[in-house]
């Protein structure tokens, strides 16, 4: 049975101390706004030809933006019919180290892929670490199941029509071998440590202890 879910280790990416407090109190309920987004992943074909209904939908940045990053990907990505009608949805996958679910699994020619829809904002270029993490350990966990390799993954950002294949290569790898051992090692509150961005949004923000300093206050 695998020891982690693919939530924890991003989340032990992320931040140990979170990661902490979400074990103590059990993990979040997904917000309704959440799966509103990521229900769009499920409904690209449409927001690329229906106006009403791209006007309608919970997007993040202009609707030509969106509309023109859908087009870029369905030209630029071979899978893209896998990506817009994959063989199976919100598919539980359970590996040796970690399981959870996949919100796509993709039957391409070149052999089974995961694919995961994320609310937030993606970066300028790639995936951020913590999401990495969570891709890898999809992959690592279909591979176990499949018994063969899968070299591919895929983050959707559907409020902002991004789609990104990723390499499992070696880097990603060991991204997430060190989040299964931040994971295995974390059995009480990590170290306090100096306020960032990663703090603003987190729910445990008020009472997790971390030192919230300004920049004033630190020069």
């Amino acid at each position: 049975m695998a020891d982690h879910t693919f939530r924890e280790l991003e989340t032990a990416a992320y931040c140990p101390r979170k990661l902490y407090y979400r074990r103590r109190d059990g993990p979040p309920d997904v917000p309704d706004d959440v799966e509103s987004i990521r229900s769009l992943a499920f409904d690209y074909e449409r927001l690329l030809t229906d106006d009403a209904a791209l006007l309608a939908a919970p997007i993040e940045t202009a609707p030509a933006t969106v509309r023109e990053r859908l087009r870029a990907a369905r030209d630029r990505l071979d899978c893209w019919a896998d990506i817009v009608d994959p063989s199976a949805r919100a598919v539980y996958l359970s590996g040796k180290d970690a399981s959870g679910v996949a919100h796509k699994l993709l039957d391409t020619d070149e052999g089974p892929r995961p694919s995961l829809a994320f609310a937030g904002k993606p970066p300028e270029q790639g995936v951020w670490e913590p999401q990495t993490v969570r891709l890898v350990a999809a992959a690592k966990a279909l591979s176990w199941e499949r018994e063969r390799a899968v070299d591919r993954a895929y983050a959707e950002y559907p409020a902002h029509g991004v789609v990104r294949e990723i390499a499992v290569n070696a880097r990603r790898t060991g991204v997430y071998r060190r989040a299964l051992r931040t994971a295995a090692s974390v059995d009480g509150p990590a170290a306090r440590v100096d306020s960032d961005a990663k703090c603003a949004p987190c729910e445990y923000r008020e009472n997790c202890g971390v030192r919230t300093r300004s920049l004033r206050s630190l020069l």
